[in-house]
């Protein structure tokens, strides 16, 4: 679903509950009688789809936002230059993607590498577009802790595109 320039996403997980719950409910209205259960019960199940799509849109704006700050801002890095000693700056990293994970969570998390090295690239909310190992990436974000105290640099990603590398000079 689309809303002005945002491309909303619910997740598979948010689609399984609420087709879950509202089977659940089919079947108790049909064995017990009570249709006056429909009363509360559907907007309850409408919730279940309302609100991961408002959370993913109020994301996904933010995201927006940011992006033309981190254009300006990020700095072009190799993967293997990136150290915790860059925490909170802002880089720009080219590269291919080696592996993607939790995309059905709508918080993927992208394996990235270029010629000299490898890096987790994590994103809070779903990308603009669809992202698939192989693909080559540009990736904007900021380096931050892989666990809250301790890890290896990753980057806080708020864009990944897809670049089509015969056309760069």
């Amino acid at each position: 679903m689309k809303i002005g320039k945002i491309n909303v996403r619910i997740s598979p997980v948010s689609l399984a509950v609420f087709g879950i719950f509202t089977l659940i409910l089919l079947i108790y209205v049909y064995l017990s009688g009570e249709v006056a259960v429909l009363y509360w019960a559907l907007p309850s199940a409408l919730l279940l789809l309302i609100i991961p799509a408002a959370l993913n849109y109020m994301s996904q704006d933010q995201y927006a936002r940011l992006e033309p700050i981190y254009e300006k801002e990020a700095k072009k890095v190799g993967i293997k230059q990136i150290n915790l000693g860059m925490l909170s700056q802002p880089v720009r990293v080219e590269g291919v993607v080696e592996r993607v994970y939790f995309r059905y969570l709508n918080r993927p998390q992208y394996l990235v590498a270029d010629r000299t090295g490898e890096i987790s690239v994590k994103m809070f909310t779903s990308p603009q577009e669809d992202i698939k190992k192989g693909d080559v990436v540009e990736v904007l974000g900021n380096i931050m802790k892989r666990y809250i105290i301790t890890g290896d640099a990753i980057i806080n990603c708020v864009s990944i595109k897809k670049i089509d590398k015969s056309q760069k000079p």
